[in-house]
Parts: structure tokens; sequence; C-alpha cells
């Protein structure tokens, strides 16, 4: 045993290796084709030539122009964003100071230091002062990185930097589709008000002729009050979405990170503003690529990897280099002056021989370490896939749940407007009007609920795809 690691460390002197593992990108843990059957019918197949979600721009996928300014304004001011960037500088700063340790430090000094004898205990019997000048530079302890120990701690800080960058993109993918999401959320709750405040205005209207009718003995005091409740019902309703409008404005806000202007806040139909471009869903092997949590928890992977070369090059001697070079003199006049020059050079080798087993429980440790980022980067591909084929489960059934609710709506408009006349006409009592304005309200909250839904599925589509802004990684400085 001793034999080999001795071998192992003359073979890596020789050629200054890293003790790493060489890295190997796991297999994906998932299908190689998103699933089929009744559900993904409606999926559109993606074109040869589809352009990938990550490329698109989210500038490119929403249209709507107000929409596109709140957007920005949340990329600018929301503070989780903005703690991502912190982190990303905060990283950076840690890589370079890893990096830095591949190189020697050098620094300057000039020192002076002076002594007093007392005339007692000096030949001459008069005290005597000393002095001794010097100036030079040093280099602290240098370790030579035959094992790629610093290697491996910078390559850790690049692969812990880069992974931020991922978590910052993947934070503002997520902020993106959040806002466009609380956006069309809100335009769906002014068009419950709306529907709340029309039908309101529609019921106090039939429920003061039912008042008049019932003055005159015409109907009996069960119209009246059923009409009642219709009102008292929509007032209600009415109250509600006011309410949910102003919440739903203060939770975009936050989202955004200031107050939205009134100009911006929207104020046209969902279908207007929900126009979004089309996406291909592409295969699963494109989430490696294109999703940043995915690539995050690769780096997370790369950095662990490299920290078993670490800890496997706490096994070999360290060898550290310590020099300095300058001149000394008694006196300041002559310290730079011919013959007045001094060096030191102190080579120091360390060979562990034993630690009580803490270099092993370290590489122990590590390894441990690269394992749970293997398994943390399969859930993460499991969970792309996941979420992107729930995603497609409900774009392809939203179609068919879309005409559905439609015909629903025209059905239950013309049930209302026949039954409404006949009473209007005297032909038939309230009830069977009242049964079927509340078919046609709840008909027509469920036409806005459903609109809403396929707005947010084709937002959560362009999130799950790895959409969004993807500009070039900022190099760190080595």
């Amino acid at each position: 045993m001793k034999k080999s690691l001795f071998t192992m460390a003359a073979l890596a002197m020789l050629a200054g290796c890293s003790l790493a593992p060489v890295y190997e990108r796991p297999a994906q843990p998932v299908a190689q084709a998103w699933p089929a059957g009744d559900a993904y019918k409606g999926v559109p197949a993606a074109a040869a030539d589809a352009k990938p979600v990550s490329q698109i721009l989210w500038r490119e996928y929403f249209a709507d122009e107000k929409l596109r300014q709140v957007i920005e304004l949340a990329l600018a001011n929301n503070r989780d964003l903005r703690v991502s960037v912190l982190n990303i500088e905060k990283a950076k700063a840690q890589y370079n100071i890893d990096t830095a340790a591949l190189l020697p430090k050098l620094s300057a000094n000039v020192n002076q230091s002076a002594s007093r004898t007392p005339s007692t205990m000096t030949g001459t019997g008069e005290a005597a002062i000393n002095r001794q000048y010097s100036g030079g530079l040093t280099m602290a302890s240098y370790e030579l990185d035959f094992f790629g120990k610093v290697r491996n701690l910078s390559e850790a800080g690049l692969q812990t930097y880069l992974g931020t960058e991922e978590a910052r993109r993947a934070q503002q993918i997520t902020l993106v589709s959040e806002v466009a999401n609380a956006y069309m959320t809100l335009i769906a709750d002014q068009q419950r008000l709306k529907l709340a405040q029309e039908t309101l205005k529609s019921q106090q209207t039939t429920y003061e002729l039912s008042q008049k009718r019932f003055a005159s003995g015409v109907v009996a005091g069960t119209d009246m009050y059923d009409a009642q409740t219709s009102v008292e019902t929509a007032r209600n309703d009415a109250a509600v979405y006011t309410a949910q409008v102003a919440l739903d404005q203060n939770a975009l806000a936050l989202l955004v990170g200031s107050a939205v202007p009134e100009n911006l806040l929207p104020s046209g139909d969902l279908s207007e503003v929900s126009q979004l471009a089309a996406i291909p869903a592409g295969l699963p092997s494109d989430l490696l690529q294109s999703r940043p949590d995915v690539q995050e928890a690769e780096r997370s992977l790369r950095a662990a990897n490299a920290n078993i070369g670490v800890a496997r090059a706490a096994f070999f001697p360290s060898i550290s280099l310590t020099a300095s070079g300058g001149s000394a003199s008694r006196t300041l006049s002559g310290l730079f002056k011919a013959g007045s020059s001094t060096w030191s050079f102190a080579p120091q080798i360390n060979l562990p021989i034993f630690d009580g087993g803490v270099n092993r429980a370290n590489l122990t440790i590590a390894k441990a370490d690269r394992d749970i980022s293997v398994a943390q980067y399969e859930k993460a591909v499991q969970t792309a896939f996941r979420e992107v084929a729930d995603a497609l489960a409900t774009r392809g059934t939203l179609d068919d749940r879309l005409a559905s609710q439609q015909a629903l709506v025209q059905a239950a408009e013309k049930s209302y407007t026949i039954n409404e006349a006949r009473y209007r006409k005297g032909a038939d009592s309230y009830l069977n009007a009242l049964v079927s304005q509340r078919a046609l309200y709840s008909a027509q909250q469920g036409l806005i609920t459903t609109r809403l839904a396929k707005s947010s599925n084709a937002v959560s589509l362009y999130k799950v795809l790895g959409g969004g802004w993807q500009p070039e990684l900022p190099q760190p400085k080595g």
C-alpha cells in the first residue's frame, strides 16, 4: 500500500496531476420522450426548425406593451432578484480568492530595530545604542501545487460562482412568469368584478319589477324574495372582487418592487393581453441545456467532484516555499550600498504520517457530498420533466375545456333569455328565471377562469421549458 502511494506521488510530481475524478454527467433519469395519451392529443409537434424556448426572449414572448414595461420594472426593482445578483458578486469574489492561491504572494517591507545597552554592561563604560535597518521583498509560504489541491479548490470556486449565475437566471425566469401571471390574474379579477357589477345592475332591475308586481298583487311574495336573493348574491360578489382586485394590485406591487404606475395597470380584456408567442416543447434532453436550475445542480456536482481531488491531495506531501531578499545595514544611509544584500530561502516538505483518520474521513465526506450532488442533480432533472409533462397535459386539454365552457355560456344565455322573457310576460314564476340566471352567472365566471388557466399555462410552459433572457456569463477575473 505504501509503495503504491509513493508511486502515485512520484507520478503526480512529474505530471502536476489533479487527483479529482474525471467528471461524467450522470445518465438522464427520465424517459427520452414526453408522455403520450389522451391528455396530450392537443399538443402540436415541434417543427424541425423551431426556435428553442431558451432562445426566445421574454420581450418576444409577451406581446402586450404594458405588461412588458411592468416586467422591466420588476427586473430592475425586485428585491429577491437583487439578492441573487449580489450572491453572484459574492461567489465571484470567493472564486478570485481561491484563484489567487495559485500565485505566490509578495510583499515589500522596510524595518528598523534599535536597542540600548546600559553603561554597566559595555566594555567602554558608556551606554551604547545599536540600530539596524533592513528592506526588501518577502514571499510568504507558497505551496507548490503538485497534486492539484489548489487548482481543485479554484475549480470548486468557479463552479460555485457559475452556479450562482444559473440561480440568478432561474430567479429571473420565475420572476418574469410570476409577474405575468399576477398581471393576468388582476385582469381576470377585474372581469369578474365587472361581471358581478353588471349582474347586480340587471338583477336590481328585475327585483324592482318584482316589488311592483307584488305590490299590485300580480305575483306572490316568493318571486320578490327570490329576486332579492339574486341581488344580494351579486352585491356580495361585487364586494368580494373589489377587495380581490386591490389584493391583486398589492401582490403585483410586491413582485415589481414598487408601486405600479396607474397607466401600466391593465385595462383591457384578458384575450388581448395574453397574446403569447407559440413555443415548441422540444425533447426532454433539451432541459439539460435550457433549464438553469438543472444547470445549477450540475455546477454543484462539478464542485463536489473537484472537492474529492482536494481531499485526496491531503494524503500526499505538500511543499511550501518561503523566501526573502533585500539589504540590511546598521545605518539608514548604508541600506542599499554594495555588500549590504541579504536573502533567505526556506523550503518546507510536509509528509502526513498519522492524523488519526482525519484525511480518510474528509475523503469519505467529499465522496458522500458528490453522491448527494448526483442525487440532487437527478432530482432536478426529474422535477423539470414532471413540470413540463404537467404543463403539456394541461395544454392538451385546455382547448376542449375552453370550447365546452363557451358552449355552456351560450346555452345558459339562451335559457336565461327565454325564462326571463316568460317571467316578464307573466307566463311563469321567477323561480325558473332565477335558476337559469345563476347557471349563466356561474358559466360566465367559469369561462373567465378557463381563459385565465389557458394564459397561465402558456406562461408556465415558457418557464418550465427554460425560456427567458440568457446573457453570456461574465467571466471572473483570475
